[in-house]
């Protein structure tokens, strides 16, 4: 089965089962300052989680673009995965556990033909205020699973919450058995020895916990559910890992072309070249137009290309590697994904741009290195301070420090490196975690209101620098707006000054903001504001603030401009090339 053929028959299922299907978001969430990136297919849907109405209906389907960089650092094994694809069906206050656990089990058994004796089963068992799931249970029994394939566990296994306040629920997750013999008496699937796989999650959002962890039931049931295609193509095809797929084949072939080396023979360094490149290509490929940077998703964009370079290097392969890799990732998923063909150009531009860049970093970071190590006495061995950095300053896999020391007879402290990339991780981890709370998830007062204002703030910036200046991106949290467009030169003090007035003109008339459902093609020929094309679903919202803005947005919104306050710019910079970005506040 192809990855093409896996998709279609997943959204026709579902479709025929009364799901509004929606095309895949962009890898750079809309408004939604609690992630970098799109990390599941439930992360485009939080405000109707919440309660907003979405215009698809009470159930929907899609194939969802995702990436996650927690496990980068794992790449390279037989499962990690930086870019994925999501498939995923909810339900908005309609169906809840048992359409959605039967559902799951006709299409896996009746159109995936998997044999129902491969699959097992966790529920949740109840842990501390929350009690134990048995609908779940009994439903799986209902329809034929045994009691002994159908496992237990507390809240780490199998209860789904979000980062902080909002929907949370018990989930029941499904397992695909490989044959391979239990690793002890308590095998289960909680264990990674790799007997079971996990391949679908169903997440039943029936609790709500307010930000003191207080936990009460919801008015309105949810149903947030996902299916990782890669695993479930590589487990269809019996190949031994997601990167004898289809999706991956090619690319590994082209590195081998490249590189005049085997798979075989370099299985881990082939992994990490081709999932980095592959989740580069989907960043650079966005409409929204991330380029390499030293901040957010554009330091891991960053990452990941110089990582990609680094192991490509490794195999002695030449430096358009990057490119030609690329456009083999461009040529393989450019049907389902036509914003990679709108983008190619500015996908090669910048990994040639990328690649050269890093190659004077790698020069001057090898002379660092040379001074570090001739300093060492024979035999000696490299600190884990200057092995971190020369991996967190010049981006040196420690593997390549490593083979540079092994050469001239010196060792290197790992013991120590280990416990010092620990405390980095965790840091980030922790800064991450505080800068980035909020977001869509906070629909609170003062969210909703700089949501608002960043409709006011990109109709104030087209009057004033032009109407080819439209958004690349947004970011709220409860204290402020970051709001990116594409314009390529410095706003002089008279602009700043005009933009801001006409924002606060636009406050003071005190103008109802409405809401209104129409098509795609209606909202073209009305004249509203969005990135037509892939996007959008056959409905999509319509926010109108009159004589001012018409926009297409999810929400959350004031109902009148008079709400907001006074609006103030309180900076206005680079953010990468022909983009600029504003920060703003409401006071």
């Amino acid at each position: 089965m192809t990855a093409k053929e896996l998709r279609r028959l997943y959204l026709d299922f579902f479709t025929q089962h009364g799901h509004a299907q929606t095309p895949s978001s962009s890898l750079i969430p809309d408004n939604d300052p609690s992630v970098l990136f799109t990390t599941a297919g439930m992360h485009p849907l939080v405000p109707y989680l919440l309660g907003e109405k979405h215009p698809g209906g009470k159930r929907l389907c899609d194939c969802q673009k995702c990436l996650r960089t927690d496990d980068i650092d794992e790449v390279g094994d037989s499962c990690h995965l930086t870019f994925f694809e999501m498939l995923g069906n909810w339900s908005f206050g309609d169906y809840f556990k048992r359409e959605s656990i039967v559902l799951s089990h006709e299409f896996l058994t009746k159109v995936l033909k998997i044999p129902q004796e491969k699959i097992s089963i966790s529920v949740f068992a109840g842990e501390g205020d929350i009690p134990a799931d048995e609908e779940s249970p009994a439903i799986w029994e209902s329809l034929g699973y045994p009691k002994e394939r159908i496992h237990a566990f507390g809240k780490k296994e199998n209860f789904w919450s979000m980062a902080g306040a909002g929907p949370c629920g018990p989930d029941t997750e499904i397992f695909y058995d490989t044959g391979k013999e239990p690793c002890g008496a308590d095998c289960s699937p909680a264990c990674s020895c790799g007997k079971y796989i996990e391949i679908w999650n169903n997440v039943f959002l029936e609790y709500n916990r307010d930000s003191e962890g207080k936990v009460t039931p919801l008015a309105v049931k949810n149903v947030d559910t996902g299916l990782g295609l890669e695993r479930v193509l590589c487990l269809l095809n019996n190949k031994e890992t997601v990167f004898e797929t289809e999706l991956f084949a090619p690319v590994l072939e082209e590195i081998s072309a490249l590189s005049g080396q085997k798979y075989e023979d370099n299985k881990r360094t082939f992994r990490i070249i081709s999932d980095h490149l592959r989740a580069a290509v989907f960043i650079l490929g966005d409409d929204k137009a991330v380029a390499p940077s030293n901040v957010d998703q554009g330091y891991v964009l960053r990452r990941l290309i110089r990582r990609a370079y680094r192991y490509l290097s490794n195999l002695n392969a030449p430096d358009e590697a990057t490119v030609s890799i690329a456009k083999k990732i461009v040529e393989l998923y450019g049907e389902d994904y036509p914003e990679l063909v709108r983008n190619s150009e500015f996908i090669y531009e910048k990994l040639e741009k990328e690649t050269k860049a890093f190659r004077k970093a790698l020069a001057h970071g090898l002379k660092k290195a040379e001074k570090f190590l001739a300093n060492l006495p024979k035999g000696g061995t490299l600190s884990a301070e200057k092995a971190f950095k020369l991996y967190d300053t010049f981006g040196f896999p420690v593997e390549f420090t490593q083979e540079l020391c092994a050469e001239r007879g010196f060792g290197v402290d790992m013991e120590g490196f280990r416990e010092l990339f620990a405390q980095h991780q965790a840091k980030s981890r922790q800064g991450a975690a505080q800068k980035f709370k909020g977001g869509l998830a906070d629909s609170g007062e003062m969210t909703t209101k700089l949501h608002t204002a960043t409709h006011l703030l990109g109709a104030a910036l087209r009057r004033v620098l032009g109407e080819d200046v439209f958004q690349r991106g947004s970011n709220i949290t409860p204290e402020r707006l970051r709001f990116d467009f594409s314009f390529d030169r410095k706003m002089t003090p008279e602009e700043i000054a005009e933009t801001e007035k006409i924002v606060n003109d636009a406050i003071a008339q005190k103008l109802p903001v409405n809401c209104s459902e129409m098509s795609v093609e209606e909202a073209r020929v009305g004249g509203a504001i969005g990135v037509f094309g892939d996007r959008y679903g056959e409905r999509v919202k319509i926010y109108t603030i009159e004589g001012i803005s018409n926009e297409i947005c999810g929400g959350p919104h004031v109902d009148n401009t008079g709400e907001l306050g006074k609006f103030v710019i309180k900076k206005e910079s680079a953010s990468s090339a022909g983009v600029r970005r504003i920060k703003a506040v409401l006071e």
